[in-house]
């Protein structure tokens, strides 16, 4: 019996599909989920076979859910869900170690499929998706993204520079660089935008 824990906040599809994941015999949806905080602390966690996370959540979105899950235990099957393919998500998801990276529009009966094929060590990656990511790469350069980076984990200007052995205002040039290529209005939305498009 493969079990699911199966996240999604929209409610309405997570619950439809989990009944019809349901109606074969060697798939169990041991639970649902609307956010990632209720997956990362979910008690029985460590007895999940599968996880199907929708990339789109609240309080943590599902490829920092599976970053953290697969840094707790790298061996996780996860498949993340999505309804569009952002640029870069798919590279960030991969990275992550996430083994499966599907769109919404698949059949229950196909995801069942795919569930079997993740469960048993396999890898799948839907077509049209990998094609869109391989279309969308980051604007951002290296140094850029992780001063970004770093700006979405709370560091300040001072603290960059300082752990980076850089000047304070070789920072700001490149994190002004960074909001100009992003059309963002300041630092912090800047990092949102890279995150959203997973490039962080």
């Amino acid at each position: 019996m493969i079990r699911v824990l199966l996240a999604d906040d929209e409610h309405l599809l997570r619950t439809a599909v989990a009944s019809l994941l349901e109606l074969d015999d060697d798939i169990k949806v041991v639970d649902q989920a609307d956010n990632g905080l209720s997956v990362l602390n979910h008690p029985a966690r460590a007895t999940i076979d599968v996880f199907v996370l929708d990339i789109e959540m609240p309080d943590v979105d599902g490829v920092e859910t599976a970053r953290r899950l697969l840094r707790e235990d790298p061996d996780r099957a996860v498949v993340i869900v999505t309804r569009h393919a952002r640029p870069g998500v798919l590279r960030s998801a991969l990275a992550a170690g996430v083994r499966g990276f599907v769109p919404k529009s698949t059949r229950a009966e196909d995801l069942a499929g795919i569930i079997r094929t993740i469960h048993e060590g396999g890898r799948y990656v839907d077509a049209s998706l990998a094609f869109d990511a391989m279309h969308n790469d980051s604007p951002l350069t290296e140094r850029e993204t992780s001063l970004l980076s770093r700006t979405e984990q709370g560091q300040s200007i001072a603290s960059i520079a300082s752990e980076l052995h850089l000047a304070p205002g070789t920072v700001r040039n490149y994190l002004s660089n960074a909001i100009m290529k992003l059309g963002a209005t300041d630092r912090h939305e800047a990092a949102r935008r890279a995150r959203k498009n997973g490039w962080i």
